[in-house]
């Protein structure tokens, strides 16, 4: 069995004080667990301070105390890990202005200067940037192939569906990085992602 404490650890004896599977590692010469210990720590430093006034009074010694019914916890008695997220790095202002890069590139290039984002966010925003970048080079291929006899009628109607396409994937990529996903643009993504790794 598993060490309460530590996954994929194989636990080596149960708590002496509330049988939790603990392992070496965990194991004092007592034979209690770490939250154990920490629980008499506080219980002791609380017993050693004096009464205020108006003090609620202590609850039991083991009254918090739940036996471990012989499995690991479950997702809502874990304690939640902090995870460095969109929102608790960038702020929902940085974001904005980064989503808004893709259909206006001039934000983008703003949004360059700010230097509270995240590594991830300022990667949305070099991208926005070759996004917009790459968009005008086809627009000015588009108009040079206009321009050829040959080419001119299927240039012509690529180039009449190029403003929709730019549109459509600049609202898209938009709204992905500003909930707080990664917009990944096909080429433009994996070459920054050699140059700027996160």
């Amino acid at each position: 069995m598993d060490c309460y404490f530590h996954q994929n650890v194989p636990s080596v004896a149960p708590c002496a004080d509330c049988a939790k599977p603990i392992c070496a590692t965990c194991r004092d010469n007592a034979g209690t667990c770490p939250s154990c210990r920490l629980a008499a720590k506080m219980e002791a430093a609380s017993a050693a301070r004096p009464g205020l006034a108006g003090e609620v009074p202590p609850r039991a010694k083991q009254a918090w105390r739940q036996p471990w019914q012989g499995q690991q916890p479950g997702p809502a008695q874990r304690p939640a890990a902090r995870v460095a997220t969109a929102d608790t790095v960038d702020s929902a202002e940085s974001r904005a202005l980064v989503a808004l890069g893709y259909p206006l590139w001039p934000l983008a290039l703003i949004s360059l200067f700010d230097r509270t984002h995240s590594k991830r966010l300022r990667k949305q925003a070099y991208q926005a940037l070759g996004f917009n970048l790459g968009m005008a080079a086809l627009w000015g291929l588009l108009t040079v192939v206009v321009s050829i006899p040959v080419l001119k009628i299927g240039a012509a109607l690529v180039l009449a569906f190029w403003l929709p396409v730019l549109i459509v994937l600049s609202i898209y990529y938009g709204i992905k990085v500003w909930h707080g996903e990664d917009a990944r643009v096909p080429i433009l993504s994996d070459w920054l992602d050699e140059r700027l790794p996160a």
